[in-house]
């Protein structure tokens, strides 16, 4: 009860302090008042506060967006640390929904966020997308049901759908847009297994590879156990490029990429490349690489 009454009382000083025009003054130049005033009504929904989704939820609460639903059924653990925003001694055990939820109200104490604890499930999926405007995948990578569901219903309802993929010590980028080509038709994973899903969507997001070249433990990468090495530059790069693609979405700036179109950033070897599959992982190039990848990963 004490502590409920500090937080409530925490919360109406911070309130009382903020101003969000004063606060969000130096976004001004790189857009304009009123376009700030656009950022400040749009809702982005983030499905997983992990490795990316929680710096991405932070990323969009400094730019002034002001409506966000977020959901994710995990709770912080030792391993998240080396990446993972909200992840520290103080919040071991507690729930990363609600943690995040609480950092971003410490920016922006003004903010309208709607939290789904449970994730986003077959029942609630509908209610997790009411009102969006921009979907920005945080899922992990080997939540491949969850993944496909939330970009099928993104498809069906017209909202623009951002996926940028920590990749080694880069980004890579995947914008679905409405009317364009959609995640099924881009990464075919309907009726694939697990493991086959694991393949088409690593080599689907990251066709350059970029980063095939400084992997120095292969080791630590097994599909079967659904595991593999992260690092924190990766996701903090991650969350600057999809913020910027959910600033040229809803602010209307101009075309941004779509699939098959994207784009893969790597600052270990200092490349980037701008990339093409058309037909998506049905691309001959692509049927290639799969192939190989098969029997990389099936030892």
């Amino acid at each position: 009860m004490l502590l409920a009454n500090y937080l409530q009382e925490r919360y109406v000083a911070s309130v009382s302090l903020f101003n969000y025009n004063e606060a969000y003054s130096r976004n001004i130049g790189w857009v304009t008042e009123a376009e700030q005033q656009v950022l400040r009504g749009k809702r982005i929904a983030i499905a997983g506060l992990g490795g990316v989704g929680g710096v991405h939820l932070l990323t969009l609460a400094r730019l002034g967006i002001g409506r966000f639903t977020i959901a994710d059924l995990d709770r912080f653990e030792l391993v998240n640390f080396n990446r993972q925003a909200g992840a520290t001694t103080q919040t071991l055990g507690r729930s990363k929904v609600e943690t995040v939820a609480n950092m971003a109200r410490d920016i922006n104490p003004e903010l309208d966020i709607r939290t789904f604890d449970d994730g986003v499930t077959v029942d609630n999926l509908d209610a997790f997308l009411n009102g969006v405007d921009v979907y920005v995948d945080g899922l992990d990578f080997f939540a491949f049901d969850a993944r496909e569901r939330t970009f099928a219903a993104c498809a069906a309802k017209g909202i623009p759908a951002v996926t940028v993929a920590p990749i080694g010590m880069g980004a890579a980028l995947l914008n679905f847009m409405p009317g364009r080509m959609t995640f099924e038709e881009f990464f075919r994973f309907r009726g694939a297994s697990e493991l086959e899903k694991a393949i088409r969507f690593l080599l689907g997001v990251s066709p350059a590879m970029l980063h095939r070249r400084y992997l120095v433990d292969p080791s630590q990468v097994n599909f079967h156990e659904q595991r593999g090495p992260s690092t924190i530059m990766a996701c903090q790069l991650c969350a600057g490029i999809a913020a910027t693609q959910v600033l040229k979405i809803v602010l209307d700036r101009g075309p941004v990429l779509a699939a098959p179109r994207g784009l893969h950033f790597d600052a270990y070897t200092n490349r980037l490349k701008r990339t093409w599959r058309p037909r998506g992982n049905a691309n001959l190039i692509q049927r290639l690489m799969i192939r190989i990848a098969r029997r990389q990963f099936g030892r």
